[in-house]
């Protein structure tokens, strides 16, 4: 529920959705890529430039590599094509329970994050505990290395051996990634949160609706909106963390995989495997995220010409 439409509600709904002197997601155009809009601008002559320079580049970079002594002796323990045609299925076979933590973790701390958002931005002295709270939250887990309260976590909960917890370390892995990670979306969310002008809650309020109303139809979808592109951006952050929880478990995923065969075939060549299959995932990924930066910055425009 936004409350746009005619008068004066609606001309600040429009103000709220571009705010004068906002910063422009990058992107070039309407669905323009931040990697090629600018060469689309410049013509033939810019796309010939760009092409021998960077041809130029990556010359210089492969012949200074080619050239150094150690050469033949890293080829052979990076990227041996025997030992990556043997372990890479292997790898990528495991890969499916980094997809399974991801999987788990976003939804959780989509939910757990919005709550402290949430309770952030509760106005009032009677709401002072929750944002003390939410505000104590997020800065101790934003201030702890995510390794540390996995390894915290990991090693520390099972080995108090409390009935009726899990002592599954993947498990607290996964919980430590949701701790970590919500305090960072949290912040996102609040940004998107703050973004929304007062004057919506005043008039969502003289329609004969509660706060909580407000704060639900109101405020929260236009919030979430908004934020879609960072909060993707924290989420391919996320996938390549996942390999984190290697360092606790029993059961190996795609990075712990590499290591075990790394440690028994002596060559570095299933790391090269597993950053392969992350950049499978996290490429398109970003890709989307530019995508919808584009767009939104589409949409902004297209709003201030109404």
């Amino acid at each position: 529920m936004v409350l746009g439409g005619g008068g004066e509600i609606g001309r600040i709904s429009q103000d709220v959705a571009s705010p004068p002197g906002a910063p422009e997601p990058l992107g070039d155009g309407p669905g323009g890529s931040r990697l090629f809009g600018g060469l689309q601008a410049e013509g033939a002559k810019g796309v010939l430039i760009a092409v021998v320079s960077t041809v130029v580049v990556l010359g210089l970079i492969t012949w200074f590599i080619l050239r150094s002594p150690n050469w033949p002796a890293v080829r052979d323990a990076f990227f041996n094509a025997e030992e990556f045609r043997k372990t890479f299925p292997e790898i990528l076979g495991r890969f499916r329970l980094n997809v399974q933590y991801f999987l788990i973790g976003e939804v959780l701390i989509l939910a757990l994050a919005l709550v402290i958002a949430v309770m952030r931005s509760l106005p009032g002295p009677v709401f002072f505990p929750l944002r003390a709270m939410a505000i104590v939250y997020a800065d101790v887990f934003r201030g702890i290395p995510t390794i540390l309260v996995v390894y915290l976590l990991g090693f520390g909960v099972p080995a108090l051996q409390l009935p009726g917890v899990p002592t599954d370390p993947a498990f607290w892995g996964v919980v430590a990634l949701v701790l970590s990670y919500s305090a960072y979306v949290s912040e996102v969310y609040r940004a998107g949160i703050e973004t929304v002008h007062p004057s919506q809650v005043a008039a969502a309020r003289s329609l004969g609706l509660s706060r909580w109303q407000s704060l639900r139809f109101v405020v929260i979808p236009q919030a979430v909106r908004r934020v879609v592109p960072p909060l993707l951006n924290d989420f391919v952050a996320l996938q390549k963390d996942t390999a984190l929880i290697a360092f606790i478990v029993a059961i190996p995923e795609a990075f712990k995989m590499a290591q075990i065969r790394q440690a028994a075939d002596f060559n570095f060549t299933p790391y090269v495997a597993a950053a392969l299959i992350f950049l499978a995932i996290t490429i398109p990924l970003t890709r989307l995220v530019d995508w919808l930066l584009a767009r939104q910055r589409t949409r902004r425009q297209a709003g201030a010409m109404l």
